[in-house]
Parts: C-alpha cells; sequence; structure tokens
C-alpha cells in the first residue's frame, strides 16, 4: 500500500506536491484548477497590505532553462484576501496565503488578515528579490527575519512558514533566524537574482534591469538549499525551484524536503504536471519498496 500524502506543519496534504507563491496570479478560478488537477495544496499569490500595480511591461523574459521576471509583486491588496481564498477553502485542500511587508507590522496586520479569512497557514514572503524594501531587502538581515516571524507567530494560531532568499551568503543565517522566531517550516528557494540584456537593442530585457530566475536552471542550487537547512535544523523543509519532473521532485524530497512547490512547469507544461508528478512519485516509491513519502525525505543524507 502506497501512500502519497504528506503531514506538513499539521497540515495534511493528500500528496506532497503544492503550487509556488505567484505562478498563478491572484485568479481564484486558476487555484482550483490547480487542486482539481492534482495540486494537494495551494499557495497564494503574494498579498501586501495595498494593492500594487507592478512594473510596466516587458516583466517577464523566457529561455529554454530558465524564466526572467520582475512583475513587482502586483496584487489587490489584503483586503481582496477573503474575497479571492473563499471559494478555494470550498475544495477542502490546505490554502496557504503569502505575505509580505516592508514592516513587521505590516507582516502581522496581513497576517492576521490572511487567518481571519481562513487561510490554513502563511508563507512570510522574506525573499521576493526584486522589490526594494520587500521581500529579500529585508529577509537577508537575520535580525528583521526573527521580528518578523516571531510577531507573526505571537498573533496567528495558524501555521507559519518563512520562504527563503539564495541570494545571501549563507541561507542558514535567515533559516536560523525564522526557526528562532519559531516558524513551523521552511521553504527554499526563492527566485536567484539575474539579469539578461539584449545584445541588438543594448539594453537590459526587463524594465526593472533585473529580476528573479526561475526554472530548470536553478534546481541544483534549490536542491543544495534544501540539504543546507535539512541538515542544520528540525523543522519541515519545503522544496521548491526548477522542479519539472518527478524526478526533479524526489530529489528535492531525497535533499530533505517534506514537500514540493511547482511553478514555471505550470506556466511551460499546464496543469496536467500535477498528475505527472503524482505518477512518478507513486511509481518510484513501488521500485525501492517505500511505503510513505516520509520515508524518501531525506534518505540520500541519511546514509
Amino acid at each position: 500500500m502506497i501512500d502519497t500524502s504528506v503531514r506538513l506543519a499539521g497540515l495534511k496534504l493528500e500528496n506532497p506536491f503544492m503550487t509556488a507563491s505567484g505562478v498563478l496570479g491572484s485568479s481564484s478560478s486558476l487555484m482550483i484548477r490547480a487542486l482539481k488537477a492534482g495540486a494537494g495544496a495551494i499557495v497564494t499569490k503574494t498579498f501586501t497590505p495595498n494593492p500594487r500595480e507592478g512594473y510596466e511591461p516587458p516583466v517577464v523574459y523566457s529561455e529554454r532553462c530558465y524564466t526572467l521576471n520582475a512583475i513587482g509583486l502586483s496584487n489587490p491588496g489584503m483586503e481582496k484576501i477573503a474575497e479571492t481564498i473563499k471559494p478555494i477553502l470550498k475544495m477542502g485542500a490546505p490554502v496557504i496565503v503569502s505575505v509580505a511587508g516592508g514592516s513587521v507590522e505590516e507582516f502581522v496586520e496581513i497576517s492576521v488578515k490572511a487567518m481571519n479569512a481562513g487561510a490554513h497557514g502563511i508563507e512570510l514572503n522574506l525573499s521576493c528579490p526584486h522589490v526594494k524594501g520587500l521581500g529579500a531587502d529585508l529577509g537577508s538581515d537575520p535580525d528583521m527575519v526573527y521580528k518578523v516571524v516571531r510577531a507573526v507567530k505571537d498573533v496567528v494560531d495558524i501555521p507559519v512558514f518563512a520562504k527563503l532568499s539564495p541570494n545571501v551568503n549563507d541561507i542558514t543565517g535567515p533559516g536560523r533566524a525564522a526557526v528562532k522566531g519559531g516558524a513551523d517550516a521552511l521553504v527554499a528557494i526563492n527566485t536567484v537574482r539575474g539579469m539578461v540584456i539584449d545584445v541588438e537593442l543594448k539594453a537590459p530585457v526587463l524594465t526593472n534591469i533585473y529580476g528573479g530566475v526561475s526554472g530548470r536552471a536553478i534546481h541544483p542550487i534549490a536542491v543544495y538549499m534544501v540539504f543546507r537547512l535539512y541538515t542544520t535544523f528540525d523543522v519541515p523543509i519545503v522544496g521548491v525551484g526548477g522542479v519539472e519532473t518527478w524526478r526533479d521532485a524526489v530529489e528535492l524530497m531525497l535533499a530533505g524536503a517534506t514537500a514540493v512547490q511547482v511553478g514555471t512547469a505550470i506556466k511551460n507544461r499546464g496543469f496536467k504536471i500535477f498528475r505527472s508528478l503524482i505518477r512518478g512519485l507513486k511509481s518510484y516509491m513501488k521500485r525501492h519498496g517505500y511505503r510513505s513519502v516520509e520515508e524518501i525525505v531525506g534518505a540520500a543524507i541519511r546514509r
């Protein structure tokens, strides 16, 4: 009997595959489609206290092995959280609301708003690489990471995930601060800062000049970061970065991830990616004699 369900910071997922924040925008219908296609949980687009229009286009540039984006955290603001997630909650799967702010107080305010709207968990976006004053600017400071996580944990009674940035010297620094602050899980990683220049136009391809690299190119970085966190802290890890096949997902699990988020692959392959991941995971478990996903987590490290 093969059981693909996982327990993640007290939440039960029918399988370990989640949407990554931002990939489906703020569309409730797309998030519902992801669940119907097999996703075990939803992570919403990041909400900020006030609406944000984001950057002027072009905001996305894609090549075969990566995508570069600088959306600018466009979102309708925290007052739309309840309206956005209400229809998704009816599906029965965990709904985790991603939040970002420019101060401890803003993180607290929006996290309470998400909890009151019915969210099953909060993902603190401490790692957006291209919005000044938010995300990685805040998340690269361990003291601020601790203060944000601790303050949010003090006011909510649902799991709090800290999404960490790879754009630091050592991810265990912010990781340690998040764990000390009471984070129920760590999410690794967000996009990697990058830049592309059009050699004919002699200009950056994005309006914001630089952005965040996602997709296949960052997968080895994600695997390493998950490994570093798994071997340093005793909290669940959610792996994210360049997952296109079940092998990529299992690789993150073997490095220590309890669950895996999928982003760019949804854009490239559609919602069918979830069925493919589930089938591949089940086949792998059968071949290797695993009865539960828990047996896979960190198996490459525990030898």
